[in-house]
């Protein structure tokens, strides 16, 4: 059977990773979290004192980073260096700035180059903001998976509460709505659903349900 590329763009919180991860199981794909790369990116700029508006040394980190993802008992960790950072770049401030990191020209470019090596090949499930518009137009199946703000603004929390970090529902909201307006105003790829993307609004529904959805979907197209 035809192994095809798959992308799933959204929003902060609308579900992409667990849905992307879930789909990529069932279909014996492999998984990439393009999001994950951005936010080691910034992680590193952080840790390495590369400011924001450093356009170049933030280019050549992005260059030189060795950025993996490892499957550990159904579990994807990422990798930076051979360094597990999977718990690191989901902190509050790396979000807000990967979404700043992803901005620049040669952090896009280099990030951009390494996610069509990964999935030059088909068979691969790839989720971010820009994957059926920028990274690979051409893939075969194309999602674009949303959710109402004040849905994933709790998601977001609830995730948060989960690995022991306590905020507020407001501060919250104001990141997920801080994120979408960096992502969806920057001049560089932006945020927005490619014209032949199916959307899927998972306000509301349960992971298998969207899951479900899209594997009709890619099985339609030869898979």
């Amino acid at each position: 059977m035809k192994r095809l590329k798959v992308a799933i763009d959204g929003p902060s919180g609308a579900g992409k990773s667990t849905v992307a991860r879930s789909l990529a199981k069932r279909l014996g794909y492999a998984y990439i979290d393009t999001g994950a790369m951005y936010r080691a990116v910034a992680l590193i700029a952080k840790l390495e004192a590369i400011a924001i508006d450093d356009e170049t040394g933030l280019s050549r980190l992005a260059s030189f980073l060795q950025i993996t993802f490892s499957n550990q008992n159904d579990v994807i960790r990422v990798l930076c260096n051979g360094e597990d950072i999977t718990e690191a770049i989901r902190a509050p401030d790396i979000s807000l700035l990967a979404s700043d990191v992803s901005k620049r020209k040669g952090v896009r470019e280099a990030l951009v180059r390494i996610q069509r090596e990964m999935g030059q090949k088909g068979g691969v499930v790839l989720e971010g903001r820009d994957i059926g518009t920028v990274v690979f137009p051409d893939a075969e199946v194309k999602f674009y998976l949303d959710a109402k703000t004040e849905e994933r603004a709790q998601r977001r929390r609830r995730e948060l509460s989960e690995k022991g970090i306590e905020v507020d529902f407001p501060e919250t909201l104001a990141e997920v709505v801080r994120r979408d307006q960096n992502d969806m105003r920057r001049a560089l790829s932006p945020l927005r659903k490619a014209e032949d993307a199916i959307l899927i609004d998972s306000t509301d529904r349960s992971i298998e349900e969207v899951v479900e959805e899209m594997l009709r979907a890619v099985h339609s197209k030869g898979e």
